[in-house]
């Protein structure tokens, strides 16, 4: 994983880093983005046009959000009939909709 987006991206969602992200790894939950580990190919773009400073590389991220990041692609969420995975960019799939129990509970 390169790149994790913290708490500060609950309830703000600017998606600025979504238009800079060249790859198409971020994806819209209902109140958080999240950074797919398996799609980043680690350029930073995200970082730097994040206005709030939510994204960190995952050697510098909470523990919690970097586990919580994974948790989105590899579990079933909520409303949900099977994991997200890899989908190969957010654009395939459009907005999940929906978060995890730790981003929920926020």
């Amino acid at each position: 994983m390169a790149f994790v987006i913290g708490e500060a991206c609950i309830d703000y969602m600017d998606r600025s880093c979504m238009e800079e992200c060249p790859v198409d790894c971020i994806y819209e939950g209902e109140r958080k983005l999240y950074i797919n580990p398996n799609e980043c190919i680690d350029c930073g773009a995200c970082e730097l046009a994040c206005p709030v400073e939510a994204i960190t590389v995952d050697r510098k991220a909470d523990p919690e959000f970097k586990e919580d990041a994974k948790r989105f692609f590899l579990e079933i969420l909520p409303t949900r009939s099977e994991p997200v995975g890899n989908p190969g960019g957010a654009a395939k799939i459009d907005v999940i909709g929906v978060d995890t129990e730790m981003v929920s509970a926020f």
